[in-house]
């Protein structure tokens, strides 16, 4: 082809279209895949793009794209309350990032980063945005972070500060009696906590005698889980005598903590001046039926005791206990003792203590021609659906019209009971049969 030999002239491109009006998510997401679908369409050696107009259209829909993750991002910021990010290697970097993010959040509520190696660098991020006491967090679970007695005396400074965290898990750790010493010095101060878990760490008698002190000035907290440590017997005498002083603990757990009839007889004595325990566990210490005896008779000596469970379910007790018992609830029907077996029980014995209790009102409800549920709403003076454990425990055991035996009615309790701890009578069908 000759120099002077003219072009074929060039087409000209056809009138562009007004598009149709789209959302911005459409508009962005179209836009994508028409400069991709069109760079498909031309020839290898025709495009007309450049290396940069290309670089240009990577960069659009890059931007785009986090432009729009950012804006999801802030529109849930007010609605997500909870964030679970258990067991995600978080690690001591990544828990900067989470406090900067919490530091603008305030809607979020419970935060669980258990099981994420923070270590001590970790508690001190997490200690020095607490002390801040900016942020809208009521529950925090840090269980199994390998936090040591250094993190506690961290912890210690951030809650003697902190008064908004209301439940606190710390289970699964290495603190030790220095740990227990610290958080101790927490609990003597602290205001806000009503649910601490410090299970499954390594406090012996020095840590658990420190816990105990701080107890002693605490007026907030209600549960109390210690369990899988040592307090042993010196540690219980220490808790006897928080609970001969305490009002506001409702719940505690010391099952597996190496505790013998030593040391529950001082928890008994502490038993029969308390007037706010409700839950006491003592699973798997080494005590014998002696030991439950004067368990259950410190709530007999006690009118204001408030008792509804003591689990002993590693005790085998006699049927000379299960008539003291018997006496006892008679006072304090409210009351549920679990423990392992009868000794002398005969297979047949057995079987009738267990009768399933849901057949025998149905029973009742079918003579009388009324529902389940109407048996049910009549224990309750308000006539509600819903009470509590141990008022439904109590009305039970009191009624007279299906009688029951403990036994029949903690079934009924893990049937109908919720977390709670409410009983709902609205899970049963309410058809006549």
């Amino acid at each position: 082809m000759d120099n002077d030999e003219p072009l074929e002239p060039e087409t000209k491109d056809e009138p562009e279209t007004e598009p149709a009006a789209q959302n911005s998510d459409e508009t962005f997401y179209c836009e994508a895949e028409a400069s991709v679908a069109g760079e498909k369409e031309k020839p290898g050696g025709e495009s007309s793009e450049t290396d940069l107009e290309i670089e240009d259209t990577e960069k659009l829909f890059t931007t785009g794209q986090r432009e729009l993750y950012l804006e999801a991002c802030k529109l849930s910021n007010t609605s997500v309350v909870t964030l679970e990010l258990a067991d995600n290697c978080v690690m001591e970097e990544g828990t900067l990032s989470l406090v900067q993010m919490l530091q603008e959040n305030y809607y979020l509520q419970d935060l669980n980063i258990s099981n994420n190696d923070l270590g001590l660098k970790g508690a001190s991020t997490i200690s020095e945005f607490l002390q801040r006491n900016t942020s809208s967090l009521l529950n925090l679970q840090l269980s199994g972070n390998n936090f040591k007695d250094e993190a506690a005396e961290l912890f210690c400074q951030a809650f003697s500060a902190n008064y908004r965290i209301k439940t606190l898990d710390l289970s699964h750790n290495e603190f030790s009696d220095k740990g227990g010493e610290h958080l101790g010095q927490m609990l003597a101060l602290n205001i806000g906590l009503q649910s601490l878990d410090l299970s499954w760490n390594h406090f012996h008698t020095r840590g658990a005698v420190a816990l105990c002190n701080g107890l002693r000035a605490n007026v907030t907290l209600q549960k109390l889980d210690l369990s899988m440590n040592g307090f042993g017997n010196e540690g219980a005498t220490a808790l006897g005598e928080v609970l001969r002083l305490n009002n506001s603990l409702v719940y505690i757990d010391v099952s597996s903590n190496d505790i013998s009839n030593e040391g529950v007889i001082k928890i008994s004595k502490g038993l029969e001046f308390n007037e706010s325990l409700k839950v006491l566990k003592l699973f798997l210490n080494p005590v014998s039926m002696d030991g439950a005896t004067l368990l259950i008779l410190s709530i007999k000596r006690n009118p204001k005791s408030k008792m509804e469970e003591i689990d002993i379910s590693n005790v085998l007790v006699s049927e000379q206990f299960v008539k003291i018992l018997d006496g006892v609830c008679a006072i304090h029907p409210q009351l549920d003792v679990t423990y392992k077996a009868v000794q002398g029980f005969s297979a047949k014995k057995e079987l009738l203590l267990w009768t399933n209790p849901m057949k025998l009102i149905q029973s009742y409800a079918d003579q009388h021609q009324i529902t389940v549920i109407d048996f049910f709403k009549s224990l309750n003076p308000n006539g509600r659906m819903m009470m509590s454990v141990g008022d439904f425990r109590k009305a039970m055991i009191q009624q007279d019209k299906v009688p029951m035996n403990p036994y029949q009615v903690r079934e009924l309790i893990k049937k109908l009971a919720e977390k709670t701890g409410m009983v709902n009578f609205s899970v049963l069908k309410t058809e006549k049969r």
